[in-house]
C-alpha cells in the first residue's frame, strides 16, 4: 500500500465549537486531529469533490 502524504496547517476554532468536536470525537472513539479528518472527508464525498482514486495495474488485474 502507498504512503498517504499529509500535510499539517494551523487551524483556529473557536472554543464552543472545538469543545463540541472533542466530544464528538470521544463518543466514536477517535482522537479530535481523527475527527476533523472524517468531517472534512464526508464534507468532501457529500459534495462529489473527493479526488478520484487510482488504481494501479496490479489492482486491476487481481
Amino acid at each position: 500500500m502507498a504512503d498517504k502524504k499529509t500535510k499539517s496547517f494551523i487551524l483556529r476554532v473557536d472554543a464552543d465549537t472545538m469543545d463540541a468536536i472533542e466530544a464528538w470525537a470521544a463518543d466514536e472513539f477517535r482522537s479530535t486531529n481523527g475527527q476533523l479528518q472524517w468531517i472534512i472527508t464526508e464534507a468532501l464525498r457529500k459534495a462529489k469533490r473527493l479526488p478520484k482514486k487510482h488504481t494501479s495495474k496490479t489492482e486491476e488485474e487481481s
